[in-house]
């Protein structure tokens, strides 16, 4: 395997919408290297940096019992939510990991999805997490979170609910171990997988992140991401 660390100076903007025809928004490794550095209190860092992996640039992800996500904040209506593309690989599995379990509940990949709505729904319990995250953060806790993730065991599809908060919940995208170490791509629709995942349809979608975390199990994971692309509705802009 064949890794080169790039010059992040060397950057591309993410691309622009066009008012002429259906818009798109794409990032590429340079773009998310940009996005605000989402630190957990308490804990180490991942690390991230862009490289070189198979002559293909790459947002490299090294954690070492750590956790963080870079996250871009945006709005797009719901009206306009359509497909995501996004691209992935990682040299194994964490061993241990659960994302049903508090205590471990890590994951060598997960794109992480934001949502608006109607904070006064929240249950005593999630209405005390969103103050916490406030007092943390800065910021209310999402109305929803929708991750794509990579599960050590469950199938594909299933959708597995955060061991802290019914507000954030998973969709399991690939499985196992048949498909280390290569580039796997995906196309989600976004507005059905929200669907799926919360049993409502969704609100403005106000964020998007990477997060590649081992802190809960203590371990090691190292992951890589490609470009990620939000496709607006026929006729209506993302962006």
């Amino acid at each position: 395997m064949s890794i080169a660390k790039v010059n992040t100076t060397e950057t591309t903007q993410a691309q622009s919408p066009s008012k002429n025809q259906d818009a798109s928004a794409t990032w590429q490794p340079e773009d998310q290297m940009k996005w605000e550095v989402v630190k957990i209190p308490g804990k180490v860092a991942t690390q991230y940096s862009v490289v070189r992996l198979s002559n293909q640039r790459s947002l490299m992800a090294n954690a070492s019992s750590s956790a963080s996500m870079l996250r871009k904040d945006l709005r797009i209506e719901p009206e306009q939510l359509n497909a995501l593309n996004f691209s992935w690989q990682i040299q194994k599995l964490i061993e241990g990991a659960d994302m049903a379990l508090r205590d471990q509940d890590d994951s060598p990949v997960r794109l992480v999805l934001a949502f608006d709505g109607d904070r006064g729904q929240f249950s005593p319990q999630n209405a005390m997490l969103s103050e916490l995250s406030h007092a943390l953060s800065g910021r209310p806790m999402p109305y929803a979170t929708l991750m794509y993730v990579w599960c050590n065991q469950r199938p594909v599809e299933t959708v597995i609910q955060n061991p802290r908060t019914d507000r954030i919940r998973k969709i399991v995208v690939e499985s196992g171990a048949g498909r280390l170490n290569q580039w796997l791509t995906y196309e989600r629709n976004i507005r059905a997988d929200y669907e799926k995942a919360f049993g409502e349809p969704p609100g403005a979608l106000i964020g998007i992140g990477l997060m590649t975390d081992s802190d809960n199990t203590r371990s090691h994971a190292q992951a890589w991401y490609g470009p990620i692309q939000l496709n607006a509705a026929k006729g209506k802009p993302a962006l």
